[in-house]
């Protein structure tokens, strides 16, 4: 018998519908990744989907574990922190690189430098 046995039904469902919201927000930014054509407008959909999908994940992991040990249980916040920080940093970085490729390439769709 694991933990997951013992949560009640309440429980279970909660987390499962955040398990599946989670997991769709992530889907989602996955197909906008796939569809987007430009890599301006592509960039955005994978990073608004995984944190999203992550802030779900996290809110589930919190209610699964305090409810299975009866106290409240927040180090999972952490990591719901981190992927919270870091990602529109690698957005930023991504993107400066891609203009700055783009400008020294001398593309014409490209805004000028400031």
């Amino acid at each position: 018998m694991n933990h997951l046995d013992a949560l009640p039904p309440w429980a279970a469902v909660l987390v499962g519908v955040l398990v599946l919201l989670g997991a769709g927000f992530a889907f989602v930014g996955s197909l906008g990744l796939l569809r987007l054509r430009d890599f301006y407008k592509r960039v955005h959909a994978p990073t608004l989907g995984t944190t999203l999908g992550t802030f779900f994940m996290v809110v589930a992991s919190i209610v699964c574990f305090s409810v299975a040990q009866g106290r409240p249980v927040l180090h999972e916040m952490l990591i719901g922190v981190f992927l919270t920080l870091t990602t529109p940093i690698t957005l930023m970085l991504l993107v400066r690189a891609a203009l700055y490729r783009n400008r020294v390439e001398g593309q014409q769709r490209v805004p000028p430098p400031r």
